[in-house]
């Protein structure tokens, strides 16, 4: 899954490709390097981050979609926790819908979802992303977050979306610590075992700065890395933003995996 940030303030592409056709020339060169989706998100969820109106997330994501939706085979996700958004998205070329709140911030999302067959991601986020980095803790964290993600979904079968086009994703970086984020990867076997298809975006992280004392731009080793583990341990798809690279980290750690 290759990300696509239609915003000023993403943590680590913020302002690049706030562009429309710059953003739209992006997507096709990602798909061309090998992404078998592309994630477009006009919200930032970084840690701090401010919410955006529904009418400014409109305005950065419709034309991107649109200008997408005739250029590129490949599936089309909205990265948003806003029905309205999802539902212009979905009418507009989008098939998939990736919920960072797993259906805690808007409760029409799962409806939107079933009524045009999307594709739904469920991410479990611990606070807001405005607060989520601020100390926090956890009990039992792989049972905590594997419950959320089983109560999100029974919310969206309740809803009319289809078991098989449910994704969970246990939201590294989303009210974690560095050493959440490492447990997470290195037991994300038993996320794997609620029989629904694992998602893992470790892309540029703060836990992998941390891990290696490096800013963003340094960040592509450690991520090649920390993507390996995830695709070991069961992941079924790897959202990042250096998809070229990306590419053969997963083919080879995919082929060790299926020895």
């Amino acid at each position: 899954m290759g990300i696509l940030n239609v915003t000023p303030d993403s943590f680590s592409d913020g302002g690049r490709f706030v562009n429309s056709r710059e953003a739209v020339l992006h997507g096709v060169r990602m798909v061309e390097e090998g992404a078998d989706i592309l994630d477009i998100g006009g919200e930032s969820t970084r840690p701090g981050s401010e919410s955006v109106s529904l009418d400014e997330e409109l305005r950065r994501v419709l034309p991107v979609v649109e200008g997408l939706a005739g250029r590129v085979k490949v599936p089309l996700s909205v990265d948003t926790t806003k029905s309205g958004v999802a539902e212009r998205a979905l009418q507009s070329g989008a098939s998939m819908v990736n919920d960072t709140s797993g259906l805690t911030d808007d409760l029409q999302m799962a409806s939107v979802a079933a009524r045009y067959s999307a594709a739904l991601v469920l991410m479990h986020r611990k606070g807001q992303p405005k607060v989520m980095q601020e100390d926090p803790r956890y009990d039992d964290l792989i049972g905590e977050i594997a419950s959320f993600l089983k109560a999100s979904a029974r919310k969206a079968k309740e809803a009319g979306v289809g078991e098989d086009q449910i994704i969970i994703d246990p939201g590294l970086g989303f009210g974690k610590t560095l050493e959440h984020n490492v447990y997470i990867l290195n037991h994300l076997e038993e996320l794997s075992s609620l029989g629904m298809p694992v998602l893992v975006g470790p892309s540029r992280k703060f836990f992998i700065g941390k891990i290696l004392d490096l800013p963003v731009e340094g960040r592509l080793e450690g991520t090649a890395a920390a993507v390996a583990a995830a695709v070991l341990k069961g992941a079924a798809v790897v959202r990042v933003h250096d998809v070229k690279e990306m590419v053969r980290v997963v083919r080879v750690a995919d082929a060790i995996r299926r020895a």
